[in-house]
């Protein structure tokens, strides 16, 4: 079942990721917690909003977004115990997945329709 509050919840995590990581460039003592409060909400509607379907190319396009939002919250953590620049890695791989699976999944539920 789908909550109708998702899309605010994720739109809020999504901000406060982006603010997040942009303020972590100036060092900002608070910024890890910012941008991992935004990744908590947004990977938080990630896997509340489950598939039940029997469509294995949308089971797998899942399952990669839920390592990308594992990934968005790892890079959090990496800000807080690592004092340089690791977590950029990280994030990066987790947007590619989070690009990937955002524009691949509507495609295939399009052609199962």
């Amino acid at each position: 079942m789908k909550n109708k509050h998702y899309p605010v919840i994720a739109a809020i995590g999504a901000v406060l990721l982006l603010a997040g990581a942009v303020i972590q460039i100036t060092r900002a003592v608070w910024a890890p917690y910012l941008y991992l409060a935004g990744a908590i909400l947004f990977a938080y509607t990630q896997l509340a909003d489950r598939y039940e379907g029997a469509n294995l190319i949308i089971r797998r396009l899942r399952r990669q977004q839920m390592i990308g939002a594992a990934l968005l919250i790892l890079a959090g953590v990496m800000m807080l115990i690592w004092n340089r620049n690791e977590w950029v890695l990280c994030l990066t791989i987790a947007a590619v997945l989070e690009l990937y699976t955002a524009f691949r999944i509507p495609q295939e539920l399009e052609k199962d329709k």
